[in-house]
């Protein structure tokens, strides 16, 4: 029988008694936490929560980078019926604060001596009661975890057992607070029930499981991420964590996963990279025979086939190999969510022999609406919806869903839970349609949509995935709300356009004086040329803005999820942008 609460899973998944249910790495060794070490750790911390007064409903904070012990205190917590709350580590001080005193966590788990010190300076602000700090750092007003399971018992706790399995399908499990992108954070409620029922389908078709390794880098406190990780631990897959993207490609060679579950800057960057060497390649004419070869074959791998033609082989052996090579070598599914991938870095991977299952949902969803898998997969969709999904779409082309996986309610927000739902069905926000194959395709945010002066309608996100996939170009935003035309803002891809700049005889002291350069000024202005060529009329972009900086959940331009807050970057550069759009008023009569 499937798991229906989440606490089923975990009493599921120990009883499978594997040797290796997690790894992580310690002193340059990988070492395996096996099912019994994973148990003995969850009850004893759950325990030690119990005796601090948390009881079923309490809200636990979680703020740490991936490890084991953010898993074994989201379980500790969920045993006992309490509320975890994750929070990313990139947010300030200020954020941190909203979203402790909005889900009144009474006790918080943080990871450094760094999140440590963050927590005791805003615990004033907030309803925390404890501080447990997972790393070995002795500091007045806070508890190390390593104390909590310094006695972990290795026999089965009966007592924690009945408290856990008493929890039910529809009691809430988590507070999932979304990145933002368009204002304040909302608590997204997630109950067990609509966790495990999205965990019982968002995989159908991908044969996985004892063997298999699945690596854990995307932010736990992103419901994709831990969706994964619970996923993987469901179905027997060993996770092995890494706490710091700097530390990602080496733990690919090292560990050797067989699921890469990314998100698309992730593919962005990797294409990128190999773009960028094989531009350097002593016989760059190989690579771009490689690369037309494998154009030629692309439709047999986006068919789940490998190509058996010789030169297909050939390509493979002297370039498509060493691009999986460098994730592993042994990767059998790539699967790309949490944003759009663009259907032009899908064919461009599909070129090369890999093959990306694309998945779409939000974290109100639990998050999975759609994915292609390997029994069904279509370019540029999303994939087919799950079998316990329900989709419809609009007039004005809004998806709209429902089903078990489809959340409770915003946290202490009764009117936005109202206002998110239309005749009991979820209004995702996101504008697609669904094809007659039944395979649902994603144009863009409905937030998002540019309407012209002149009243046209313009998804941007297809537009900007399109420049994207330029491994000269790292972020493009289109403008052009209330305009009398689109243009767009472009974030280079530095260490790209300093080697063209270079290999150019282009010399500039510094960014600022490189994007203003003629030479690359019209270098972009070529590549927005030839995009335009694939665009309507009204979509076609006029004007190009090249800045110096950039993007970063730092700045606040990206959330902590690497979406882009595109409201921020306008309000950023509003400056740039006013004066863009006022010169080319100048430069025409009329502004015609």
């Amino acid at each position: 029988m499937l798991p229906q609460t989440l606490n089923e899973l975990f009493f599921f998944a120990i009883k499978r008694d594997a040797p290796d249910v997690m790894l992580h790495k310690k002193e340059k060794r990988w070492l395996p936490i096996s099912a019994r070490e994973l148990y003995s750790k969850v009850v004893s911390v759950a325990e030690a929560l119990r005796s601090f007064g948390i009881a079923q409903g309490d809200r636990v904070a979680i703020l740490s980078e991936n490890r084991p012990e953010w898993a074994i205190a989201d379980f500790a917590a969920l045993l006992l019926g309490a509320v975890s709350v994750p929070i990313y580590g990139t947010l300030t001080a200020e954020q941190t604060a909203y979203l402790l005193k909005d889900s009144g966590a009474r006790l918080i788990f943080v990871s450094s001596e760094e999140h440590l010190r963050k927590a005791l300076a805003i615990t004033a602000q907030t309803s925390l009661e404890k501080i447990i700090v997972m790393d070995h750092v002795d500091f007045p007003g806070s508890i190390r975890m390593a104390s909590l399971v310094e006695a972990a018992r290795e026999h089965h706790d009966p007592e924690m057992e009945a408290q856990a399995r008493s929890i039910r399908p529809d009691d809430l499990a988590t507070i999932v607070y979304t990145s933002g992108t368009t204002g304040v954070s909302k608590g997204v409620m997630l109950t067990h029930g609509n966790m495990t029922s999205n965990l019982a389908c968002s995989l159908h078709g991908f044969e996985l499981g004892p063997g298999d390794l699945s690596i854990s880098f995307l932010p736990l406190s992103h419901i994709t991420a831990r969706h994964v990780d619970l996923a993987m631990l469901h179905l027997g897959v060993t996770v092995a964590y890494v706490p710091a993207l700097d530390q990602l490609p080496k733990a690919l060679l090292e560990t050797r996963p067989t699921i890469l579950v990314a998100v698309p800057r992730m593919y962005e960057k990797i294409c990128a990279q190999v773009m960028m060497k094989a531009g350097r390649f002593p016989a760059k004419q190989i690579c771009q025979w490689a690369f037309k070869v494998g154009h030629d074959y692309e439709a047999a791998v986006l068919a789940g086939q490998q190509p058996k033609a010789f030169s297909w082989k050939v390509a493979n052996k002297i370039l498509f190999s060493k691009i999986r090579a460098g994730m592993g070598g042994k990767v059998k599914y790539f699967i790309a969510g949490g944003a759009p991938l663009g259907r032009e870095l899908a064919a461009w991977f599909a070129t090369v022999g890999i093959l990306i299952h694309e998945g779409y949902g939000l974290t109100e969803t639990s998050p999975v609406i759609a994915v292609n898998s390997p029994r069904a997969h279509k370019l540029g969709t999303v994939g087919k919806p799950l079998s316990n999904v329900e989709i419809r779409i609009a007039e004005d082309g809004e998806i709209l869903t429902r089903g078990p996986a489809v959340f409770k309610g915003y946290w202490n927000k009764p009117k936005e839970t109202e206002e998110a739902f239309l005749n009991g069905w979820f209004m995702t926000g996101d504008v697609g349609n669904m094809d007659a194959d039944g395979f649902l395709s994603v144009t863009g945010r409905k937030k998002d949509l540019i309407k012209t002066s002149g009243g046209k309608l313009i998804a941007p996100q297809p537009i900007e995935n399109s420049l994207k996939h330029n491994p000269l170009i790292a972020e493009a935003v289109v403008l052009g709300d209330k305009r009398k035309f689109p243009a767009v803002l472009v974030a280079p891809c530095f260490p790209v356009l300093e080697k063209w700049a270079e290999e150019n005889h282009v010399s500039c002291a510094s960014r600022q004086e490189l994007v203003k350069c003629r030479e690359v000024q019209s270098l972009y202005e070529g590549i927005v040329a030839q995009l335009n060529e694939k665009l309507a009329q009204f979509e076609k972009l006029k004007k190009i803005l090249l800045i110096a900086d950039e993007f970063s959940a730092q700045s606040g331009t990206l959330t902590a999820s690497m979406k882009l807050r595109r409201r921020a970057v306008e309000n950023q550069y509003q400056a740039q942008i006013e004066e863009l759009y006022a010169e080319a008023e100048m430069a025409v009569p009329n502004g015609r």
